[in-house]
């Protein structure tokens, strides 16, 4: 009978603690509260049975944060409660805080002036020396067009980069002499040749009565000759169609005067030496001029940069 009454006792203990143990109070957002049994667990709500069996279907979103937290702790409910909790703003923060690491990092150069640090590396190097050679450009861009010796120009701009190629810029331009002055210089060297020569007639007329009268037929004429001589070499003159119809204006007529009619014509060339009686044309690179040969007259084409010498003397010179 005892024995009876201990076992009714030990399983109304057990359905006791049993019905205890699955009985939950979930607190709702709302702020109520619902006591009941968890029977399932799904990811968009959670079954409870009620009292009196009655069973109601509680999505997660419905819970208060300290019900979550709740069954946060049992494993089985993790997964489900996790999206719903929310995170306090101190542990977002340490979530999220991002953890900044040293990186190596190139070692800057020491601070000191800009040639210097050009000297220094392989890539200042080379524009030093695209700068010099540009520098040396300049400086034979500037003789040419300045009119001076290049070698000098480049010469002076290799010992001073930048200076010697600015001061050859600021000098005024060396030109060379015009056209009128080699004219008056030609000129003038004719007038000096032409002085000489009648200076020496006039030596020869004063000599002795003696002389005059033994040399009178002979020397008159090669005298009068002599002083009519006139000679133009390259490299005092320069041969062109100014300086010819200039200097031998004379001879591009048909008809020469009485003082001219007398002279002659004589051209030195590369190819020969032609005696003129006549320019019958002349351009701006050539002349052509009237030779007598074999009796005959023909044309001669005669460059200005084969003329060597030419000559103005009397025929019978």
């Amino acid at each position: 009978m005892q024995n009876s009454k201990l076992l009714a006792g030990l399983v109304f203990a057990c359905v006791w603690f049993v019905t205890a143990a699955g009985a939950f109070t979930f607190e709702l957002a709302d702020g109520s509260k619902v006591e009941g049994e968890i029977i399932l667990a799904k990811p968009d709500a959670l079954q409870v049975r009620m009292d009196g069996n009655k069973y109601e279907k509680l999505e997660w979103s419905k819970f208060s944060q300290a019900t979550l937290n709740e069954l946060k702790k049992d494993n089985k409910f993790a997964p489900y409660v996790e999206p719903y909790i929310e995170v306090p703003l101190d542990a977002k923060i340490k979530k999220t805080e991002v953890t900044i690491k040293e990186v190596p990092r190139l070692e800057r150069p020491r601070k000191g002036s800009l040639l210097g640090s050009m000297f220094s590396s392989s890539v200042g190097l080379v524009c030093l020396l695209l700068l010099y050679g540009a520098n040396l450009y300049a400086a034979y861009e500037i003789a040419t067009v300045r009119a001076y010796s290049p070698a000098l120009v480049c010469g002076i701009s290799a010992v001073a980069p930048v200076i010697g190629p600015v001061i050859f810029l600021c000098l005024p331009t060396k030109m060379g002499p015009t056209q009128d002055e080699l004219a008056a210089e030609q000129r003038a060297e004719v007038e000096d040749t032409q002085a000489a020569t009648y200076g020496e007639s006039t030596v020869a007329q004063t000599r002795s009565p003696e002389a005059e009268t033994q040399g009178t037929s002979s020397s008159q004429p090669h005298a009068a000759a002599k002083a009519q001589t006139q000679s133009f070499k390259r490299g005092q003159f320069t041969f062109n169609r100014r300086f010819i119809e200039t200097k031998f204006a004379g001879f591009f007529g048909m008809v020469r005067k009485d003082a001219e009619k007398d002279l002659s014509l004589t051209i030195k060339t590369a190819r020969g030496e032609f005696v003129a009686t006549r320019i019958s044309d002349i351009g701006a690179t050539e002349m052509k001029v009237d030779v007598h040969t074999g009796g005959a007259s023909q044309q001669v084409p005669i460059p200005f940069v084969e003329i060597l010498e030419m000559q103005i003397k009397h025929k019978d010179a």
